[in-house]
């Protein structure tokens, strides 16, 4: 038996309470939140769950054996450090932490007191990307070229992190998983329109060493919500609209075939259409199914694709953002 406590019940803890609630193997026993009112909701919810306002119950209790973190970024590295220090495996909302630095010293307590680290990527366990790694496992998209996100909506605005650092984590951990190749440069432009210091509206662009590029457009100002993503390969064309309740993920055999000549000015350039399909997806919560193998993780050290290290990754490419803005948008090598 796995004995877990949650710091955090605002706005994901409570979905990662219910998901811990309903897995065989674990006893979910405390939950952590500074508010009064999260405290009348696990009571009514979950009667038979402790409660506490001060997360050290948590982080220093000899009968827990993980913690998981739903607070804000800028809590992140107190909560995780204190946690594995007394003993603890943690699982950490995304992003991971405030900065590099944070991470790598995160990941350096961990492999010492050698403690498992996992990184709440969640659309990684969706029906939707994992049927997309398994075309791309299976070569039927071809090479990559191109990865277009759109990700907007009227809210919600984070009081500690800006647009880009809510929103194009789903993405860069997405690319990070699928694409075998990595990323060389990013570049980022902004706009905060309220005086908040933070970006509300961004456009994000990564580079990568062959002819694929990736272009992130996120928003917290739209009034309406999107969430869409193109693929582009050299086979076929990947449509994924997460909003769709039935069709998810189309596949269209699109593309462009280029016949070479004699000189750069005589290529011509043939069209291809063909049939569409929309394939099916598993329809399992995926939360539910990341945080079963966080605890199989713990017993058996099974492998797993947002360990602290893939966390680290996304990090590494948020600060080159923040770099890019504050230069006016310039590229930042990786």
């Amino acid at each position: 038996m796995i004995n877990v406590g949650v710091i955090g019940y605002g706005y994901w803890g409570p979905n990662i309470v219910r998901s811990l609630h309903g897995i065989e193997g674990v006893h979910l026993t405390s939950v952590c939140d500074k508010k009064t009112g999260a405290i009348e909701k696990v009571h009514k919810s979950y009667p038979d769950i402790n409660f506490c306002r001060d997360y050290h119950d948590i982080t220093r209790s000899s009968g827990i054996d993980a913690v998981a973190i739903a607070t804000p970024v800028f809590t992140h590295f107190e909560l995780a450090k204190d946690a594995l220090l007394n003993e603890k495996h943690i699982f950490v909302e995304k992003p991971f932490t405030s900065n590099v630095k944070q991470a790598e010293e995160l990941l350096d307590l961990a492999d010492k007191k050698k403690l498992k680290i996992m990184v709440d990527h969640t659309f990684l366990f969706t029906g939707a990307v994992r049927k997309i790694k398994e075309l791309v496992d299976k070569n039927a998209l071809g090479d990559f070229l191109y990865y277009d996100s759109t990700r907007v909506n009227l809210g919600l605005f984070q009081h500690d992190i800006n647009v880009i650092w809510d929103l194009v984590p789903h993405d860069l951990a997405i690319m990070d998983y699928i694409i075998k190749d990595k990323p060389v440069a990013i570049s980022a432009k902004g706009v905060d329109h309220f005086g908040r210091g933070l970006e509300d509206v961004a456009y994000v662009t990564v580079y990568f060493e062959k002819n694929m590029i990736a272009h992130f457009n996120v928003n917290w100002l739209s009034p309406v919500k999107i969430r869409l993503t193109l693929i582009g390969g050299t086979k076929k064309m990947l449509v994924w609209n997460d909003v769709d309740a039935d069709e998810k993920i189309k596949i269209y055999d699109k593309g462009v075939k280029v016949k070479g000549a004699e000189g750069i000015y005589k290529l011509l350039v043939d069209y291809r259409s063909g049939d569409m399909w929309a394939p099916r997806l598993d329809r399992s919560e995926a939360l539910k199914i990341e945080l079963e193998l966080f605890v199989k993780h713990i017993k058996s050290n099974c492998p797993i694709i947002n360990d602290g290290y893939s966390g680290l990754r996304i990090i590494e490419m948020l600060e080159a953002t923040d770099k890019s803005l504050k230069k006016g948008g310039k590229v930042v090598k990786l």
